[in-house]
């Protein structure tokens, strides 16, 4: 008498339908070996007001928060029950991700899928905007599903289904602005914000995640060079395979140089550890939770400038990638994600508003964009980034679908149908934009993706001249808005710049030297570490 096969389950909130911009080719090749990345719920909740803003030393951080090893073991039992390699080396239990290899045909056994295989036919660029690059990949349509045996270990599993799920949010004048453009040296940048002097901020490491392109050495030698600057210490990191290789000025190369040459020319001496990983949503996690658990490069600072609308994403992989954001919290790392180049319908067509992902993170600084006018020390103008007349982008910003509004925005008298997006602002706008090298051509870019570097940087001067991370910085920011230049001209479509927060550039543009001196002395008020927890968590 045979055994009867175990009762499969669906595995949570991981409906995917077909992918769009995307043609169809046929059934993946049975044959083919794919890696998955199986996330596994931690050993006990994290709770970040429980803490209270307090650091967690790695230790406990593993002892607690980690996965339970009783938890990889059961699963690498399903794994060989499935005919399913475990990858051990990429496998790790602070990350909570245990990788697993096989056969297309096994994996669609496993997990109750059935894999086809796409060409991504993407839409034209807008002006100014990166080449999107045509692409084939593995998808599924439907749910995944395991044995009931082991659901309640799995938080998501990622990498069945490999399409493109964020693009890089920089662009490059068009040519209807190049007449009336001003741009600067990101140096100029961060003086025009007052940002710190005489730090030297040789104990930081700043994180930059990157889903494609690359920098070549030769590149950034002659930028720094041409600013009189010593080239700072560049460090590639491969997650998921994916490695440097830049080939393609118009395309994630302008993203991969915008990011490094601003944050390494504003905060002098720090180390640069940038995370390739390909651009899927287990890339994205992947390299999240590797730069998060890196006790190598051990950066204090992750600069993201890439994202897509909340709708992209399944729920299950935005919780993952969460999570990861939560970890990071919990360990004092600072991440900083761009709000989108899309303004309010972040470029989707449906007439609605839609916010960036993971920019609408409740556990990330979402960075806005404005147009900036000054010389010297001197703002002489600055308003909302908006160049959607001339053919251009405008800064992402709204109410988050998903995450509903933290404590530490409802505190400051924030309200909105969910986690309000951005945060912060700085100057975006190609007009105003940042002068870069990428494959030896000089250009100049904006984009929020020069904010979130713009910030990574503030935050590592602060944290060389505090000698300990901020860490979770959200809470610790919206008790000090007098020391922001508040943005109160302009839209980004449905939302208008206002006194105070709002949907366009969040509290404002930074004034570094006021958010240094508080965030150092501990004069923010009632959000500083071991403030209570109504302003640490996440809802209201």
């Amino acid at each position: 008498m045979s055994t009867p096969a175990p009762k499969r389950v669906p595995l949570s909130h991981t409906w995917r339908g077909a992918p769009p911009n995307a043609t169809h080719i046929g059934p993946a090749d049975s044959q083919q070996v794919i890696s998955v990345s199986v996330i596994v719920k931690r050993r006990k909740p994290l709770d970040l007001r429980e803490l209270g803003g307090r650091r967690v030393p790695r230790e406990e951080f593993d002892r607690q928060y980690a996965a339970d090893p009783a938890s990889f073991a059961a699963l690498r039992e399903f794994a060989h029950q499935h005919g399913l390699a475990v990858d051990e080396s990429a496998s790790n239990l602070s990350r909570r991700t245990l990788v697993l290899r096989g056969t297309v045909q096994a994996m669609e056994k496993a997990f109750g899928v059935t894999l086809h295989e796409y060409e991504h036919t993407p839409p034209p660029a807008e002006p100014g905007a990166p080449d999107h690059p045509r692409r084939r990949f593995h998808a599924f349509t439907g749910e995944i599903s395991i044995p009931e045996t082991y659901a309640g270990l799995v938080e998501a599993v990622l990498g069945l289904d490999a399409r493109p799920i964020a693009r890089p949010h920089f662009r490059t004048l068009t040519s209807a602005q190049q007449a009336q453009a001003q741009s600067f040296n990101p140096p100029q940048v961060a003086q025009l914000y007052n940002f710190p002097t005489g730090v030297t901020p040789s104990k930081e490491t700043i994180g930059i995640l990157e889903l494609g392109g690359g920098y070549n050495t030769s590149d950034l030698d002659t930028y720094f060079q041409g600013l009189r600057l010593t080239p700072p210490t560049v460090v590639a990191v491969s997650v998921d395979g994916a490695t440097n290789a830049p080939g393609n000025p118009n395309g994630a190369d302008g993203e991969v140089a915008l990011d490094i040459e601003v944050a390494a020319s504003i905060a002098v001496g720090a180390k640069i550890a940038v995370y390739f990983a390909p651009n899927t949503d287990q890339g994205f996690v992947d390299a999240i939770t590797t730069a998060v658990h890196d006790t190598t490069n051990s950066p204090s600072v992750l600069s993201i400038s890439w994202g897509g609308p909340e709708s992209n994403w399944t729920q299950s992989s935005m919780t993952a990638l969460d999570n990861a954001c939560q970890s990071a919290a919990a360990l004092g790392v600072t991440i900083t994600v761009a709000a989108g180049d899309n303004g309010s319908s972040d470029g989707v067509n449906d007439g609605q508003n839609h916010v960036d992902f993971p920019a609408s993170s409740p556990h990330v600084l979402a960075c806005g964009g404005t147009e900036l006018v000054g010389s010297g020390s001197t703002i002489e103008e600055e308003v909302v980034w908006n160049d959607q007349a001339l053919g251009g982008g405008a800064t992402g910003g709204g109410y988050s679908a998903v995450f509903p509004v933290p404590a530490w925005q409802s505190s400051a008298g924030i309200t909105g149908s969910g986690r309000g997006v951005p945060d912060v602002a700085g100057d975006a706008s190609p007009e105003s934009g940042y002068n870069i090298l990428v494959d030896g051509q000089q250009e100049v870019a904006g984009g929020t993706s020069a904010v979130a570097p713009l910030w990574a940087a503030l935050i590592a001067l602060i944290n060389q001249q505090k000698g300990s991370p901020v860490g979770f910085v959200n809470p610790l920011l919206y008790p000090i808005e007098s020391d922001f230049h508040d943005i109160t001209s302009g839209n980004n479509g449905a939302y208008s710049a206002g006194n105070g927060w709002d949907p366009c550039t969040g509290l404002g543009s930074p004034d570094g030297q006021a958010i240094a001196q508080a965030l150092t002395t501990g004069n923010q008020g009632a959000a500083t570490p071991g403030a209570p927890a109504s302003l640490i968590g996440i809802v209201t």
